[in-house]
């Protein structure tokens, strides 16, 4: 399969030389991603190294669990678990599609858990819990919840058989219960971090579950890979745009798409580049809008508001359905295919915001494949990882996430 992306940055308005200046930055930043001395950088030879042994494993733990369960609820929060949301929302058809998929972990909402429990009562039910530690907050709490109900419908034992752990090969208190449980499990890599994670069992088990071919996934991983060797590269040049568009006053990035089934791929984008970058008092703030619909809410300001931002645009192709549009709409939309007056909205709103100014960057996707979605992820983690380097800082860290945790332990131990 050679479907590529097409990377559109020529109405981006950064001068060329802007970006030809940053080569040998580039090159430098490059090397040192594939040198495979860095941490947390075992993301980059993922598509070409990774163990085919467990690759067979997790997709016969798939298969188990969905001739297990009516319901496989995914605990985790961060990047243990929206690469898989991206992906099954970008991807899952009702063919062969198995048990519903809910979520949790990922708030600490007991209006939401209360709801969750709800869904779910009554069904045969299967656990999969991704924590690299067993401490977050947030995932604790779910599985504690959720555990409890295995344990009512099954017993300790039965609730064993139908929890998947994904954690720490040897460490921490997840790893701990799992080895004295005995529940299935699977590791999170020492050498990749969560929102680096979408390609490995994080997101493979959950998203094979869901009946998404993730050997195609990691085959469109593959060749982004190989593409993003190459000098000139599309991630190469997007890194670069983006920062010479930073240094140009734009600190805002927002990224677009016209394709619901985006929108937690969307959300991915925003931690990735997000926990990425900001640091060190630097960084391009992520942020997502769905369109045509926030256009209706956010469309007078993109057009004619304080222009700190520059929009980046997923633009889908060939998107999976689509309808004709009756007579009874009028002469204008009578006949035409719903994705065509789609795509007269993108070319509609490119051209409104470019003529004030606005840079826009195009990244056109050919189809929601699994192979074009492991293209993605790859090409946008590499875009990331060389726009950290860019900007002087260490996209794989994230020092500031444990503020908040340590400040509200403070609160709990107080009530």
């Amino acid at each position: 399969m050679s479907m590529k992306l097409n990377l559109d940055l020529s109405r981006a308005l950064v001068e060329p030389q802007a970006v030809a200046a940053r080569e040998a930055e580039l090159e430098r930043a490059k090397k040192k991603l594939w040198s495979g001395e860095e941490p947390f950088t075992g993301w980059v030879r993922l598509p070409f190294d990774y163990d085919r042994n467990e690759l067979a494993d997790i997709l016969a733990a798939a298969e188990k669990i969905r001739s297990q369960c009516e319901v496989f609820v995914v605990i985790g929060i961060g990047g243990s678990y929206l690469g898989a949301q991206a992906a099954i929302s970008a991807l899952r058809t009702e063919e062969g599609a198995g048990p519903e998929i809910y979520f949790a972990g990922q708030n600490l909402s007991g209006t939401y858990h209360k709801e969750l429990l709800k869904k779910i009562e009554g069904k045969e039910l299967c656990l999969c819990v991704i924590s690299k530690s067993g401490t977050t907050t947030e995932s604790s709490v779910a599985f504690s919840i959720l555990k409890d109900e295995l344990y009512k419908k099954y017993g300790r034992k039965g609730a064993a058989e139908r929890i998947y752990a994904i954690t720490d090969a040897e460490r921490g208190i997840l790893r701990e219960e799992t080895t004295r449980e005995g529940y299935p499990s699977f590791v999170v890599p020492d050498d990749i971090g969560g929102r680096y994670s979408v390609l490995t069992a994080v997101g493979l088990l959950p998203i094979a579950v869901a009946g998404i071919d993730v050997e195609a996934m990691l085959k469109g991983a593959e060749a982004e890979a190989e593409a993003s060797k190459a000098t000139g590269s599309d991630a190469e040049l997007l890194a670069a745009e983006r920062i010479s568009l930073l240094n140009r006053g734009k600190v805002i990035e927002v990224f677009e798409y016209y394709e619901p089934k985006l929108q937690f791929f969307a959300e991915w984008l925003k931690q990735l580049f997000g926990e990425s970058e900001g640091k060190d008092g630097k960084g391009i703030f992520p942020a997502a809008l769905q369109f045509s619909t926030d256009l209706h809410s956010m469309g007078q300001f993109l057009q004619d508001g304080n222009q700190i931002f520059f929009e980046t645009v997923l633009n889908v192709l060939n998107p999976p359905g689509d309808l004709i549009v009756p007579e009874s709409a009028g002469e204008l939309l009578a006949g035409k295919s719903m994705n065509d007056i789609n795509q007269a909205a993108v070319e509609g709103v490119i051209a409104a915001h470019q003529a004030t100014g606005v840079p826009i960057i195009k990244l056109d996707i050919p189809e929601l494949s699994s192979y074009c979605f492991g293209r993605l992820v790859y090409f946008f983690e590499t875009t990331c990882a060389l726009s950290g380097y860019l900007n002087g800082v260490n996209p794989f860290d994230q020092p500031g996430v444990e503020s908040y945790k340590t400040e509200m332990r403070k609160v709990l131990k107080a009530k």
